[in-house]
């Protein structure tokens, strides 16, 4: 049985902290081993790649087969049935059309001072995504990952995929073919990390490294940043569901459920102002737990992290919503626009009876890389700005450094750096010659 909590009850405030707290992943001591991973990787390159790969994945290569070669996908690709493909292009061309939507555009101007200031926007160069390999990889992931990149212009745009034992997902190559990823490599875990963010003698290193990984994976993550860009840490699913008791029980139960089943440390929340709806809900859960084929993950994600919370009203679910800052946050209320305006910090929201968190995992367009772990309340999801950096632009005429020059020298000499203030006086200091001319 999930928790159950109460905002009128006495004890409500320590029991909600209680639960924004709840430690909902093993943290295994992996930094050490990740660092030694590395150190092999950038020491000995393909070598250690390959021995890795053999040790980790039961899989022999040599430098020539790390990656996939043209004729090996398409032969995988051609394995996948119409109906999967059909379906998997219309996500594709939902997902781009949203992310083309995000371009950023570039900005000029001229100030009242007559400098003209500005900036300009280009792409990453190169970027990495990880997936997950083996059979139970998700293509889902590289639409979310690739056509962002491809959208944002980055010219170099790999994968790395493990294949354990040599299993291959066909719809994750024929993902990756849709969405113009350039290579794909049969490697994974911190090895794959490494050899993105360092290179080896047949993988060419990338400037930011995107996706999602187990523990070591993101371990080799945080300590590759710094010498690559990632997106994120991520942690286990999450789900937050808003509901005034209008809707079907069995409808939000699948919707908690669809999170639950990723993974035992996935988390997923009921808030209600009816108290009778939410009991019918997990009644629902209980009753759908018995034949769902993710029982044992989903159920255990349920009975230890599962929450329903009685709210007095929905402006108060909201607020508490705020507090959790979901990872995806479902609004199954009679006005969910209404009480949008009301939510401050979610990952993604969605509007509606009619529109489920799965929706946005796989065809809605939206991309399904969010932040987990209350860390909405700072960050965003994968979107095109992940793959693109702004340069600004500055240009002084001589009318504009005589306006603002002496100020920039005034500052430089507060803060005793010389040579800044004299960079400015020699300019100025010409000008005036000429101008005394």
């Amino acid at each position: 049985m999930p928790h159950f909590l109460d905002t009128r009850e006495d004890g409500f405030e320590a029991r909600f902290v209680e639960l924004l707290g709840m430690k909902r992943e093993d943290s295994p001591d992996v930094d050490a081993v990740v660092a030694g991973i590395i150190a092999d990787i950038r020491a000995r390159g393909d070598a250690a790649l390959i021995e890795l790969t053999a040790k980790f994945d039961r899989l022999e290569l040599t430098p020539e087969t790390l990656a996939f070669s043209a004729e090996e996908i398409e032969a995988e690709v051609a394995k996948v049935p119409a109906e999967e493909r059909a379906a998997l292009e219309l996500a594709a061309e939902r997902i781009r059309a949203y992310h083309e939507r995000q371009m950023p555009h570039d900005a000029r101007w001229i100030d009242a001072s007559g400098a003209e200031l500005g900036w300009r926007w280009g792409p990453v160069s190169a970027a990495g995504l990880y997936v997950p390999g083996g059979l139970a990889s998700y293509p889902s992931s590289v639409l979310m990952n690739a056509i962002p990149a491809k959208v944002a212009g980055v010219e170099r745009l790999v994968v790395a995929c493990p294949t354990p034992g040599g299993a291959v997902n066909p719809l994750v190559l024929l993902a990756a073919q849709l969405s113009g990823v350039d290579m794909v490599y049969r490697v994974g875990g911190a090895q794959a990390i490494a050899a993105l963010a360092y290179g080896t003698e047949t993988i060419t290193p990338v400037d930011k490294i995107t996706g999602p990984g187990n523990a070591f994976v993101a371990a080799a993550k945080r300590r590759v940043f710094g010498r690559v860009g990632i997106d994120m840490i991520a942690g286990p699913s999450e789900i937050l569901v808003i509901a005034d008791g209008t809707g079907d029980p069995d409808w939000i139960a699948l919707d908690l459920m669809s999170q639950a089943e990723h993974d035992e440390s996935a988390q997923a929340i009921l808030i209600t102002t009816d108290e009778a709806f939410g009991k019918a809900v997990v009644a629902a859960v209980e009753k759908r737990l018995e034949t769902l084929e993710r029982r044992a993950i989903a159920g255990a994600s349920w009975r230890d992290f599962g929450a329903v919370i009685v709210a007095r009203d929905l402006m108060e679910a909201a607020e508490l919503s705020n507090r959790v800052a979901p990872e995806h946050l479902e609004l199954c209320v009679a006005d969910p626009d209404w009480l949008s305006e009301a939510i401050t910090h979610a990952g993604a929201i969605f509007l509606g009876a009619y529109t489920p968190e799965a929706i946005g995992d796989y065809i809605g367009g939206p991309n399904h890389v969010l932040p987990t772990a209350r860390s909405a309340r700072f960050s965003s999801g994968l979107s095109v700005m992940d793959f693109v950096k702004r340069t600004t632009l500055a240009k002084m005429t001589p009318g504009a450094l005589k306006a603002i020059g002496p100020s920039a020298e005034v500052l430089a000499k507060s803060e005793s750096l010389e040579a800044h203030g004299l960079s400015v006086r020699a300019r100025l200091d010409a000008l005036n010659d000429e101008g005394g001319q």
